[in-house]
C-alpha cells in the first residue's frame, strides 16, 4: 500500500479490525519508510450474478423473478411453495458454479421446465408456453400430445 505522507511502498499492519456489521476490515499500518500511521479500510466486492437475455442483453439474476413466474405457473395446482424455492434455489446454484458467473435464460428456463414437468404436468404446459414461446397451436398441440403420450 502506498503511504499517504511520502508515497513509499512498503508498510507493516499494525491492528487490524473488522468494521460495521462485518463489510469492511480497517487496517492500522504504518510505513517503513517515514515511520508515520495511517488507516485503510478494504471491503468485499460483491459480483453479481447476471443472466444473458434472449435479446443479447444482461440483467442482473433475480431469484424472485423466477420464483414469481413458478407461482404463477403452479396457481391452484398441488405444488408446495418449498418445492418451488428448491427449483430457484438449483437455479442459483447452476450460476453459481458458473465460471464467468452468467448463463443464458434460456438454458436457466430450460432446467426450471425440465424440474416443473417432474412436479406438475399442468404447471409445467403452462411454463413451457411461455418460455418456449411456441410460434402456433399446432407446436403446443405437439408438446401436449408428447405429454398425453408418456401417461399411456
Amino acid at each position: 500500500m502506498k503511504c499517504p505522507f511520502c508515497g513509499h511502498n512498503d508498510d507493516r499492519v499494525v491492528d487490524s479490525r473488522e468494521g460495521k456489521g462485518g463489510l469492511t476490515i480497517r487496517r492500522r499500518r504504518e510505513c517503513n519508510g517515514c515511520q508515520r500511521r495511517f488507516t485503510s479500510y478494504e471491503r468485499i466486492e460483491e459480483i453479481p450474478y447476471m443472466v444473458i437475455k434472449k435479446d443479447g442483453s444482461r440483467e442482473t439474476f433475480d431469484r424472485q423473478k423466477i420464483l414469481s413466474g413458478l407461482m404463477r405457473a403452479c396457481e391452484k395446482r398441488p405444488v408446495s411453495v418449498r418445492a418451488l424455492e428448491q427449483v430457484v434455489e438449483e437455479v442459483e446454484q447452476l450460476l453459481q458454479e458458473s465460471s464467468d458467473r452468467e448463463l443464458p435464460t434460456a438454458q436457466l428456463g430450460a432446467h426450471v421446465v425440465k424440474r416443473l414437468k417432474e412436479l406438475d404436468k399442468v404447471a409445467y404446459v403452462r411454463f413451457a408456453s411461455v418460455h418456449r414461446q411456441f410460434e402456433d397451436v399446432h407446436e403446443f398441440m405437439t408438446e401436449l400430445e408428447g405429454l398425453i403420450g408418456q401417461r399411456k
